[in-house]
């Protein structure tokens, strides 16, 4: 019956948040495009307590780059020929020109194409103890991009290997900005996330005094950590704040199914949706499998964020405002969504 499910549910959400001590959870489930399920769960602030519910916002961390990688492949089908993936970025004849850094660049630098970028794929900036987007607190972007292209050059050659890089998502971050006329953040909510009915995403702030309005308070160990970060610094990789029905809305706009109009092209999405020969499990701000599902996550200091598409029809997304035991968020949700037999037809959208 319906209200076993329901129970179900919450039954598994909440030995999860026992399980690895987190505060609180929201969720939100489509099913063929249609929103059927959203709930939240525990504390968006301890101290004050005050209760999660379903219209807070939470960091969503690197699920950031599913949203930079659709902005990229709307802004290919806007510009044409000129503009796809296969276009450099550093250089005379690059996206972004001689704008950052000096000349000569480094070894590699002005091979680095969009596509590269996409894939992580470009040969270095990985995220590793060097990472630079974790580095140099005290430097603007701008200002970090130049020093990064200056004293850490990459690795290999561009398109030979996989190294997962923040760095190379914040710079397709600058390549929209170039292209569009628009900051990053404009760009995306007025080509990506407003075609899809999201009104109530932003860049989130740094510290606790930068919390937005309805924003969850996020904990982990040292009860200052999640607020020692850059995270506005990180916005096309991991600056974003978003409520679960938000990020599953956008979700079901680039899904590939017709179940609500996707806002990208059929072959957009193949390719956004296609790995590279050096890992053809991770595509264009996706995770893809062999069975067809694709997925991000994301994680920082007091966050921990999944957002998935199965094949089977479902887009679903969970946030929550610990990490501190490593939680398993993905398994969570698989659990909770194989104890459903019977997903409600209507649409809570």
């Amino acid at each position: 019956s319906h209200g076993n499910e329901l129970a179900h549910i919450d039954s598994v959400v909440h030995n999860f948040l026992a399980r690895y001590d987190i505060p609180g959870l929201s969720m939100a489930i489509a099913k063929d495009g249609r929103l059927v399920f959203a709930k939240a769960y525990g504390f968006a602030d301890k101290a004050a307590g005050e209760l999660a519910h379903t219209q807070h916002r939470w960091r969503i961390a690197s699920v950031s780059k599913s949203l930079t990688s659709a902005a990229l492949f709307r802004l290919i089908e806007t510009k044409g020929a000129s503009f796809q993936e296969a276009r450099t970025v550093f250089g005379p004849a690059g996206v972004l020109g001689t704008r950052f850094g000096s000349q000569p660049y480094k070894p590699y630098v002005a091979s680095v194409r969009l596509s590269h970028l996409l894939r992580h794929t470009e040969g270095g900036w990985q995220n590793d103890a060097n990472d630079p987007m974790f580095s140099n607190p005290q430097l603007s972007q701008a200002d970090l991009i130049s020093w990064t292209l200056d004293h850490r050059p990459l690795d290999r050659s561009p398109g030979a290997s996989f190294a997962y890089s923040n760095f190379g998502y914040e710079l397709l971050g600058r390549v929209i900005e170039q292209e569009s006329g628009k900051s990053y953040e404009a760009y995306v909510r007025d080509a990506v996330l407003a075609p899809s009915g999201v009104t109530d995403m932003q860049i989130g702030g740094d510290t606790r005094a930068d919390r937005k309005a309805n924003e969850v308070v996020y904990y982990d160990g040292n009860s200052n950590s999640p607020y020692t970060m850059k995270v506005a610094r990180m916005d096309a990789h991991g600056g974003w704040i978003a409520k679960p029905i938000d990020l599953v809305r956008f979700g079901v706009h680039v899904d590939g199914s017709p179940t609500k109009p996707d806002i990208l092209t059929p072959a957009s999405i193949l390719s956004m949706t296609t790995g590279s020969t050096a890992n053809p499990g991770y595509a264009c701000g996706w995770a893809t499998n062999a069975a067809g599902n694709w997925w991000h996550n994301g994680s920082l200091p007091g966050t921990f964020s999944i957002l998935v598409r199965t094949k089977s029809g479902f887009v679903w997304a969970a946030i929550v405002n610990s990490r501190k035991n490593d939680p398993d968020l993905d398994k969570m949700m698989w659990d909770v969504v194989n104890g459903v037999h019977n997903w409600p037809t209507y649409d809570l959208f």
